[in-house]
C-alpha cells in the first residue's frame, strides 16, 4: 500500500523509514559546532532574487550635507540617537562628529561585513568631511568607507510588498507560538527532520486514503522556500531533509525560526505578494508585527497552509474556521493560557486594515532589468532562477526623483484641471553623463499600478530639444561646407521648402521674424526658421547622420521637420545623446545593471559601459555653452550648489509632448510629460516638464560631487561686434565676448574696409 507526504508526493513505508534513519545519521556525524560565515539573515537561498543599489560611498572631503547622508540612513532605517552609537543600526549627528554605527552586511559577491562604528570628523565651519575611522583602532583613518547596500526588491515579477526583517525577539511569544502549533509543534525538539511527525502523516493519510497531514518541519519549509524548486519528487524530498539537517547543524533554532517568519509567504493581494509577517501584519492589519494580537497572530498562522484559499478577505469563513483550529492545537499544548484563547475565539475574524504598499521600484524599472539580464545573462533569465543583480541606481536619488514627479504632476492637475483626465504619462531619466549609468528612473506615473514603461517604450516627437543636435552637425563639419561659428548670422525671414508632398512653411513660435539672427541667439530663442536654414545649410542628409550618431533613430531622406523635432525617440535616448554634452563629445549608452552574481555570489555576467566618439570636443563644449545660456533662460536664476546647468525645452506639434532635457553637473536629466494616446497636452514643455526637471535637480544637486567640464584647448575668446558676428579688437561700441574653436571663427571687421558682415545663412 501507498500513502502520501505533505508535498503530495507518494512513498512506501519503508521509504519513510530508511529517510528517518538517514536523518539520524545526519545528526549524529554532524558537528557541533559548525562555522557560520553569515547571518542566516543575509545568506541567500537558491531561489532567492536581490535587487540592490549602486554602493554609496563615504568619502573625506565630501560635504556631510552634500552627500545627504542622515536622509540615506533614515531611509535604510536608522535611528537617530543623542549620544554616541551602542547598537547596529543607530547614528550621532554633532557639529563636529558624525557616529555611525553601521550593521552587519553582505556585499554582492563579497565576503561578510560585520557590524563596526564608523567616526566621521567635520569641519564645524562646512559640514566637510575631514577624516574616517574605525572606533575600534582610533591610530588609523580611511579614505573611504560603504553604507550597507540598500536592497530594491527581492522579485523581477509583479509587485511584492517590501519586506522589513523583524528579530525574533520583537514579536510577542503568540505570533510565533501560533505558526509553530500549527506547523511544528515540536520544532525545538528535532534536528531539522521530525521522524514523528513524518510516521505519523503516512499514517494518517494512509486511513484517509488522502493526504490530510504534512510531515515537513519548519526547517524543511525553509528550505524548500529558499532553496529548492516547487517540482514534487522524491529526490526533491531527500536533498530537503538533508539541507535541513545541515541547517539546523550550522545555526540555532531561533535564528532558524526568525528566518522563516521573515521568508514565509502569506498572500496576494491586489497585486502585491506578501512575504514575513512584519509586512503581513501592515499589509492587513495596519500595524507593527510587535502589535499584533493573538487573533491576528492565529490568523496569519492558519494562512500559511494555503494563503490565497485562506485569504481572509475574499475567503472569511475558510479562514476563520483554520483561525480556531489554530486556536484549539494552542490550547492543545497548554501554550496559552485558556482565557487568552477563549478572548481570541470569542473576537471572531480579526478586522482587516488593509494598508497599499509602494513598491521602492516601480514594474516598468524591473522590466527594464529583467531584459538586461536576459542579455548578459541569458540562461538565468530564462529559467528563473534566483540571481543577485547590481543596478547602477542610487537610491537616494531614486526616491527624489519618484516624489518630485509624483508632486509636481499633483500640482500640475491642480492648476490645470484638464490634465486629470485618464491616459497622462510621465518619463524621468537620470544619467550619470560621464560613463551613462542609471542613477534613477521613472517610466511611470507613480500613483498608479501603470505598468507600461515610457523611459523606453513611449516613441514621442521631442520638438526643440533635438535642436542641439542640429548645432553638433553645424560646428562640426556642416557637410561639405566650412563649419558654422556661434556668431555667424543666420536669415530670420518667411521659409518655404517644396516637398513632393507639397510646399513647407516652416513659422517660429511667436509668429514673428527678426530679420536676422546670430546662431547662439537661434538656439537661446529657440527659433524654428533659423534652425531648419542651418540644417539645410549643412545639408539635411549630413545633419540627420549626426543624429544617427548621437542614437535618435533618423529615417533615410527624413523630411527637413526632423530637425525641428519630427522624429520619434524615448527619454532614454534622449537621454544618452545628451551625455555628448557632458563628456564632451562622447555619446554614452545608458546603463542600468552593473552586474548580475548567483545567491552564493559568483559572477555570472557584466554590463560594460559603452561610448561613442561623435564630434569634437570643442564641438561638443560650444553647444554646451549655448545650452547653458538656454538653460538659464527656461529655470530662471536657480541655485544649484555651484554646478552648471545646461537645457533645452521641447513642445511637439499641437502641443501634444511636452519635454526638458538637460544636466546639472554630470548628471543628464530629461523628462517627458504627455497623454498614451497621442492627444494634445495643451502645455509647452516650459509648463510641463520643466517644473518637474527642477524640481528633482534642484534636490538632487546637493548629493552630486563638483564636476566642471574643461573647457579644450582648441577653444577661444574673442570680441566681436553683435550687429556683423565679426571680430573686434577691443570691448568698445558694445562688442562682446564670445567662444570659438581656433581656427573656426569669424573674420576680423575692417575699420575702413567697405565689406560689411558676412551674407547670412539662407
Amino acid at each position: 500500500m501507498k500513502v502520501a507526504w505533505s508535498s503530495g508526493v507518494s512513498c512506501r513505508p519503508q521509504t519513510a523509514a530508511l529517510l528517518a534513519l538517514c536523518g539520524s545519521l545526519w545528526v549524529a556525524g554532524a558537528p557541533a559546532f559548525a562555522a557560520k560565515p553569515v547571518a542566516l539573515e543575509h545568506r541567500l537561498g537558491r531561489n532567492d532574487v536581490r535587487v540592490f543599489a549602486a554602493p554609496h560611498r563615504i568619502s573625506s572631503g565630501d560635504l556631510l550635507r552634500g552627500s545627504a547622508l542622515p536622509d540615506r540612513l533614515s531611509a535604510q532605517g536608522y535611528r537617530r540617537v543623542r549620544h554616541k552609537p551602542k547598537s547596529p543600526g543607530e547614528f550621532f549627528w554633532g557639529l563636529d562628529r558624525f557616529w555611525i554605527f553601521r550593521r552587519e552586511f553582505v556585499s554582492p559577491g563579497r565576503r561578510p561585513e560585520g557590524a563596526r562604528l564608523i567616526g566621521i570628523n567635520l569641519n564645524r565651519a562646512n559640514g566637510r568631511i575631514t577624516r574616517i575611522g574605525f572606533d575600534e583602532d582610533a591610530t588609523k583613518s580611511v579614505s573611504e568607507v560603504s553604507l550597507e547596500p540598500v536592497l530594491l526588491s527581492e522579485t523581477l515579477e509583479g509587485r511584492r510588498a517590501p519586506r522589513a526583517w523583524v528579530p525574533l525577539d520583537q514579536l510577542p511569544e503568540h505570533v510565533w507560538r501560533s505558526v509553530l502549533a500549527i506547523e511544528d509543534a515540536r520544532f525545538f525538539e528535532h534536528g531539522g527532520v521530525d521522524p514523528r511527525s513524518v510516521a505519523r502523516a503516512v499514517f494518517k493519510n494512509a486511513k484517509a486514503g488522502r493526504v490530510t497531514q504534512g510531515g515537513s518541519t519548519i526547517t524543511q519549509q525553509l528550505i524548500k522556500m529558499r532553496d529548492l524548486t516547487p517540482r514534487r519528487t522524491m529526490g526533491r524530498k531527500i536533498s530537503e531533509a538533508m539541507r535541513a539537517l545541515a541547517l539546523e547543524a550550522e545555526y540555532d533554532k531561533r535564528e532558524i525560526l526568525e528566518a522563516y517568519l521573515n521568508s514565509v509567504y502569506l498572500g496576494h493581494s491586489d497585486g502585491t505578494a506578501v512575504y514575513g509577517v512584519g509586512s503581513a501584519a501592515r499589509f492587513y492589519f495596519g500595524k507593527s508585527a510587535s502589535e499584533l494580537s493573538l487573533g491576528e497572530s492565529a490568523l496569519l498562522a492558519g494562512m500559511v497552509q494555503g494563503p490565497n484559499r485562506l485569504h481572509p478577505g475574499r475567503n472569511p469563513e475558510p479562514a476563520l474556521a483554520r483561525q480556531r483550529s489554530v486556536l484549539a492545537r494552542l490550547h492543545e499544548l497548554e501554550w496559552l493560557s485558556t482565557r487568552d484563547i477563549d478572548r481570541a475565539r470569542r473576537a471572531g475574524l480579526p478586522k482587516l486594515r488593509p494598508t497599499r504598499f509602494e513598491a521602492t521600484l516601480l514594474p516598468t524599472t524591473l522590466a527594464w532589468i529583467r531584459e538586461d539580464l536576459g542579455t548578459i545573462a541569458p540562461r538565468r533569465a530564462k529559467d528563473e532562477r534566483g540571481v543577485v543583480v547590481q543596478t547602477t541606481l542610487d537610491a537616494h536619488l531614486q526616491a527624489l526623483a519618484r516624489g518630485s514627479v509624483r508632486g509636481e504632476l499633483e500640482r500640475l492637475e491642480r492648476r490645470f484641471s484638464g490634465l486629470r483626465r485618464e491616459g497622462l504619462g510621465v518619463a524621468l531619466v537620470a544619467l550619470d553623463g560621464t560613463n551613462g549609468d542609471v542613477l534613477a528612473v521613472v517610466g511611470a506615473d507613480p500613483r498608479t499600478r501603470d505598468d507600461f514603461d515610457r523611459a523606453r517604450s513611449a516613441r514621442r516627437q521631442p520638438g526643440s530639444s533635438v535642436k542641439p543636435l542640429v548645432l553638433l552637425e553645424a560646428l562640426e563639419s556642416c557637410g561639405v561646407r566650412d563649419p558654422l561659428y556661434t556668431s555667424r548670422r543666420i536669415a530670420d525671414r518667411p521659409l518655404t521648402i517644396e516637398l513632393p508632398g507639397g510646399p513647407w512653411s516652416p513659422a517660429n513660435p511667436t509668429g514673428r521674424y527678426r530679420g536676422t539672427v546670430d546662431l547662439r541667439t537661434a538656439l537661446v530663442d529657440s527659433l524654428n526658421v533659423p534652425l531648419v536654414r542651418i540644417a539645410r545649410w549643412c545639408g539635411f542628409e549630413a545633419t540627420a547622420e549626426r543624429f544617427r550618431a548621437v542614437g535618435l533613430d533618423v529615417p533615410s531622406q527624413p523630411p527637413p521637420s526632423f530637425a525641428l523635432g519630427s522624429v520619434e525617440v524615448t527619454p532614454v535616448e534622449l537621454a544618452s545623446a545628451f551625455t555628448t554634452f557632458v563628456t564632451p563629445g562622447r555619446r554614452q549608452e545608458a546603463r542600468l545593471i552593473e552586474r548580475a552574481l548567483t545567491p552564493s555570489g559568483r559572477g555570472i555576467g557584466r554590463a560594460k559601459s559603452r561610448s561613442k566618439r561623435v564630434v569634437r570636443p570643442s564641438t561638443a563644449y560650444l553647444v554646451r555653452d549655448l545650452l547653458r545660456e538656454a538653460g538659464a533662460k527656461s529655470l530662471g536664476a536657480r541655485a544649484f550648489e555651484g554646478l552648471e546647468v545646461i537645457g533645452k525645452t521641447g513642445t511637439s506639434s499641437e502641443r501634444r509632448d511636452a519635454w526638458f532635457a538637460g544636466s546639472v553637473g554630470s548628471m543628464v536629466v530629461v523628462v517627458w510629460v504627455g497623454y498614451d494616446d497621442g492627444g494634445s497636452l495643451g502645455l509647452s514643455g516650459a509648463q510641463a516638464a520643466v517644473p518637474i526637471w527642477r524640481a528633482f535637480a534642484e534636490r538632487a544637486a546637493p548629493t552630486l560631487r563638483p564636476f566642471q567640464v574643461p573647457r579644450p584647448r582648441a577653444i577661444v575668446e574673442r570680441w566681436i561686434d553683435p550687429r556683423t558676428g565679426l571680430r573686434v579688437r577691443s570691448p568698445r561700441g558694445g562688442a562682446r565676448r564670445e567662444i570659438f574653436r581656433d581656427g573656426d571663427e569669424p573674420r576680423r571687421k575692417r575699420l575702413f574696409s567697405s565689406r560689411g558682415a558676412e551674407r547670412p545663412v539662407v
